[in-house]
């Protein structure tokens, strides 16, 4: 299934959702993979503005990364106190030290209330709301970590040129490069699933 997934009230997004361009990731906080896609998503969001919405859906693979889940859960909590992009980032950047020491620690640095984190975590308060992702991943046929979901809104041609490049830039950066449809002809909401392996 390549359609685009219904944005969520629980969604992380960063951007306005009327945004021409909507970009999903379902990715894993321990895959080297992501972390580069990752690096990838900062630089369009620096650049694309208030044009983009980026959503971020975990997508843990316990089995193939075991820190994984609690990394995911500690950017959950930290989500829970205004922070979860801090920790989204602090995660990505780190991702050689996601043991629980290490993010105990940058729970701290991000001023996060220690005891209401800590209960959160040591109790797998927030395991639901990851779980909630994981299994959309399957409905939309989601595989492997990252994943992406493309879609393009655009009316007329103004600025089409800069926003095709942008989306190229964010897909055929990892060598799919003949699988993305003729985003020149779509003058109604389309979408386009980009894994990253």
């Amino acid at each position: 299934m390549d359609v685009m997934p219904t944005l969520r009230d629980i969604d992380h997004s960063q951007g306005p959702v009327s945004a021409p361009l909507s970009v999903m990731a379902y990715a894993s906080y321990q895959c080297p993979q992501a972390r580069q896609a990752h690096r990838t998503s900062q630089e369009l969001r620096e650049s694309l503005g208030d044009q983009l919405c980026f959503v971020f859906r975990h997508y843990p693979m316990g089995e193939t990364y075991p820190l994984a889940q609690t990394a995911a859960e500690t950017a959950e909590a930290a989500g829970a106190q205004g922070k979860f992009w801090e920790m989204h980032d602090k995660l990505f950047a780190n991702q050689d030290a996601l043991d629980e020491a290490s993010l105990v620690q940058y729970a701290s640095e991000l001023n996060l209330e220690m005891s209401t984190f800590l209960h959160e975590i040591s109790h797998s308060i927030h395991t639901p709301r990851i779980q909630s992702d994981i299994d959309s991943a399957a409905q939309y046929g989601v595989e492997v970590s990252p994943t992406f979901f493309i879609s393009v809104c655009h009316k007329g041609n103004a600025n089409l040129v800069s926003l095709v490049r942008q989306i190229l830039f964010a897909t055929l950066a990892y060598g799919k490069k003949n699988t993305l449809p003729a985003a020149e002809d779509k003058r109604e909401k389309g979408s386009y699933k980009q894994p990253v392996g």
